[in-house]
């Protein structure tokens, strides 16, 4: 099955990498919104940047396109003072957000004494209370970790953003699809996990009490060069430490990697196996550039069609 699509078009992202400083996220968002993507996300990651901060300085540096947040951890975030953030957002930039949440890193989570046993219960009752909370309803949660008596937001969104479940394995997926959005897809996934994580979140909404469009995400590292010893080079680090977290060979990290056409191939691939966006992690020099450059080979090739 393939998640309904939210609009017409097949969508393209562009990731803010977390290694790159703050005090240079304003420039990058307008460079990616000049290249004509339609999404710039940011990340939240421990020791690195708040999410929030770095959606609020993206949407204000830009004019178009829309911000995604991937992922705000649920054991770091109360889902009221979450919720309130993300509606401050919205109003001021109303259909221009996307937030991401999801379990967190375990080791990290453990980092600041945030690891919790109950961590798909938490991120399910996470996401629905800040969706309820996002919609303007008065929210009573009395759940297995999330407590909320009868709070109701003062300000909440014209425009609700989507909340997404940025998550992994074959139970949090069908969590996403039962609770969420949309789902966030993680770097390395290729076509064929593309494909089976759409029947895990399929198995989801087919239980859901509220049917609703869902959005599926996926992110890719991107790579562009001629030279293919150059591309491998670069991409060597992250293939490893991808086949090392998803447990699976080398061989199946998937990467956008080659020449612009062959990465441009790769995005189409993905769009194919039922992701309707793809953001795009630019790997080494010129960032920018290979970005632009693969986005006119889609454009070239009808990518709204």
């Amino acid at each position: 099955m393939s998640a309904d699509r939210t609009s017409s078009r097949r969508r393209t992202g562009v990731m803010f990498d977390r290694d790159r400083r703050p005090e240079e996220l304003a420039t990058f968002a307008k460079a990616v919104e000049a290249c004509g993507a339609d999404d710039l996300w940011v990340v939240e990651d421990l020791a690195w940047a708040g999410s929030i901060a770095s959606a609020a300085l993206a949407l204000a540096a830009t004019e178009r396109v829309r911000v995604g947040i991937g992922i705000a951890p649920a054991p770091l975030r109360n889902p009221a003072l979450l919720a309130m953030e993300l509606a401050t957002l919205a109003r001021v930039f109303p259909g221009r957000l996307i937030a991401g949440i999801g379990h967190g890193a375990p080791p990290w989570m453990a980092q600041v004494g945030a690891e919790t046993p109950h961590k798909l219960a938490l991120l399910e009752e996470t996401i629905e209370a800040v969706r309820d909370l996002l919609h303007g309803r008065t929210t009573h949660v009395d759940g297995r970790v999330v407590r909320i008596d009868g709070v109701r937001l003062v300000h909440p969104p014209v425009e609700t953003p989507p909340v997404v479940a940025g998550v992994v394995r074959p139970r949090s997926l069908e969590l996403s699809g039962r609770a969420a959005d949309g789902t966030v897809v993680a770097e390395g996934h290729g076509p064929r996990a593309v494909t089976a994580a759409l029947e895990h979140i399929g198995k989801g909404r087919a239980a859901a009490t509220e049917p609703r469009p869902h959005e599926l995400v996926v992110l890719t590292h991107l790579c562009v060069g001629d030279d293919a010893t150059r591309v491998a080079a670069a991409t060597a680090p992250i293939v490893e430490e991808y086949a090392n977290w998803l447990q699976v060979p080398p061989g199946e990290v998937f990467l956008a990697a080659g020449s612009a056409g062959t990465a441009a191939d790769r995005v189409r691939g993905l769009w194919d196996a039922g992701a309707d966006t793809v953001v795009l992690r630019p790997v080494g020099d010129r960032p920018v550039e290979q970005v632009r450059e693969v986005l006119a080979y889609l454009e070239d090739s009808g990518r709204n069609g």
